[in-house]
């Protein structure tokens, strides 16, 4: 017997302008405003160095001379095209971050739609009252997909990586977009079904290599047998797939080996990159994964964790085997990696979220209450403190507070901005009438359950990007630090040696327009910029560093709010 049973009532869909304009309040702080930040500096670096270069920085990604041969280039030619589109109009920075938008978009209509395909299928649908009155398949399936987009823009873990120009945020998205074709796939094993699998593959491996194409492939494999699908058809499509893909990631490599011994180098090296990112599961891998996993896949994984259990006792069913399979194999992947980042579970978001969703019309009515209050009484009462904080980081009131609030920058001066004040007060009111019409009118929709999660998790994002963006740029961005070294530079020198790590060797040459001389360069410049700790004394510099009495210190400074890392500029005479 099925588990869900369900009247049409629950099954109204969320409003097309109420789904868009969350989207937009969701991705759009955080883009706008935003300085660039540690976390992806390295990723805008590489796309802004394409933007302002030729073709060689297009086929051989780079960041101001420094090859960047770790991930694909997909996602910077999509940054740097925007650079060249948008750049003039609205500035190199949010120029790039316009991709940022596009990938969003992509993944969340990919999970919007895969959610709408499984859940008008026949199997998915509730058990037929006895009377009528059971939601039509596509109504059921438009709440589902209503049900998982919400669910997914309410994972903590998309939350942080989303708004940021990276390779990994490309990759989740086109995973949640390889989900889709796949369940096309499935519902119509056609030619052309399988060339757009082979599609998703090829920008799934130019996005961050080969490794999650093929766990897919071999996920979707499992799938179709489980489901008694023919095999030699399959095996047929599949290749026919693969083939697609990798004549996709040609376009990248064959012009990258024959256009210069530089470009060339690259490839060799992102092979040897993809090849280290796999290895034996170990327990650091199981650690990692299980610490960081149970708040970045919130609140997804109980729902999804549910819905296996309700559902157990069906067979065959897609909306189940087939978000299943393509976890379990991408797990597998992440725990065999000996060293994963945060950044690579995203691609475990949109299977779960879609789960997530057909666990939620089998929660029992009082879960999904104190699911809804604990969300109302923790996300408001955390809105309470950030705004408690900022009128304290103003005001001085409460004292405590306020010495909190600037402990961590020192130097920095708040000041009152009338538009991100209003943004962030029409917010707060938004989330009041929200939790309002939650409380008085107790609607019976399916997706009532996330809505104020989803919505909570909104409001703390816009108040973050709004009171507090002015605070986390002094702390986190390295612009004032590149304009000082940039007036140091002595008149008549273009050229500077330098040990600076990936990130900030594109803030400095963003900000403050410092020319570096790519690594292992035959020439020699007369300054030279150290990156290293203020742990290391003066007296241990010239040993520490090699360097001679020939070399004169012209500046030294650090970002006001890290107590570690310190700046040198140096003058050869």
């Amino acid at each position: 017997m099925k588990p869900v049973r369900l009247a049409a009532a629950a099954t109204l869909a969320l409003p097309r302008w109420a789904l868009f304009g969350l989207g937009l309040l969701y991705i759009l702080p955080g883009l706008i405003g935003r300085d660039l930040w540690k976390e992806d500096a390295a990723s805008f670096g590489v796309m802004w160095t394409m933007a302002q270069g030729s073709l060689h920085d297009w086929l051989a990604p780079n960041i101001a001379g420094r090859p960047f041969a770790d991930e694909g280039p997909l996602a910077f030619w999509l940054g740097a095209l925007c650079i060249k589109l948008f750049g003039p109009l609205l500035g190199d920075v949010i120029a790039a971050r316009v991709s940022t938008m596009g990938i969003f978009v992509l993944g969340a209509m990919s999970v919007w739609y895969t959610a709408f395909h499984l859940g008008r299928r026949p199997e998915a649908q509730p058990l037929r009252l006895a009377f009528g009155g059971q939601p039509e398949p596509d109504d059921y399936g438009r709440t589902l997909a209503d049900t998982a987009a919400l669910i997914y823009l309410g994972c903590l873990g998309l939350l942080l990586f989303s708004h940021e120009t990276l390779a990994v945020t490309l990759q989740g998205s086109l995973v949640a977009y390889f989900l889709y074709r796949a369940v096309r796939y499935v519902e119509s094993p056609s030619v052309r079904n399988a060339a757009l699998i082979g599609l998703s593959l090829g920008a799934l491996t130019l996005s961050r290599g080969w490794l999650t194409p093929v766990t897919l492939v071999l996920a979707l494999l499992l799938c179709t047998r489980l489901l008694a699908f023919p095999l030699s058809r399959t095996l047929r499509h599949l290749a026919m797939a693969l083939g697609i893909g990798v004549l996709i990631t040609h376009v990248w490599i064959v012009p990258a080996m024959l256009a210069s011994a530089r470009s060339a180098a690259q490839i060799p090296a992102w092979v040897a990159w993809n090849a280290s990112q796999l290895g034996l599961p170990n327990w650091t891998s199981i650690k990692t994964f299980l610490r960081v996993g149970i708040w970045f896949f919130w609140p997804a994984w109980p729902f999804a964790g549910w819905a296996i259990y309700a559902w157990r006792r069906q067979d065959h069913l897609l909306h189940i085997v087939l978000p299943v399979t393509f976890v379990a194999a991408l797990v597998l992947l992440i725990i065999c990696n000996p060293m994963p980042e945060n950044g690579d579970l995203l691609k475990l978001l949109p299977p779960l979220a879609i789960m997530a969703a057909f666990g939620l019309p089998t929660t029992k009515r009082g879960t999904i209450n104190a699911i809804d209050w604990f969300s109302v009484m923790v996300l408001t009462m955390a809105a309470a403190v950030l705004w408690l904080f900022w009128i304290a980081k103003l005001t001085g009131w409460p004292p405590q507070f306020a010495k909190n609030a600037l402990k961590l920058l020192p130097g920095f001066k708040p000041e009152f901005v009338i538009f991100p004040f209003a943004v962030a007060a029409l917010a707060t009111v938004g989330w009041i009438f929200l939790v309002q019409w939650r409380i008085t009118r107790q609607p019976a929709v399916l997706w009532r359950a996330v809505v104020l999660s989803s919505g909570g998790l909104i409001l703390l994002w816009i108040l973050m990007m709004t009171l507090f963006l002015p605070g986390l740029n002094y702390s986190k961005s390295y612009r004032a630090v590149a304009r000082q070294i940039a007036q140091h530079v002595p008149a008549g020198i273009n050229c500077i040696d330098t040990n600076v790590g990936e990130p900030q060797r594109a803030s400095f040459a963003y900000y403050g327009g410092l020319n570096f001389t790519p690594p292992g360069a035959p020439q020699t410049c007369p300054l030279l910029l150290v990156q290293d700790s203020v742990k290391i004394r003066d007296d241990r510099e010239p040993m520490q560093l090699q360097m001679g009495p020939e070399w004169q210190m012209l500046w030294e400074g650090r970002r006001s709010s890290d107590r570690d890392e310190r700046f040198r500029l140096y003058q050869r005479h």
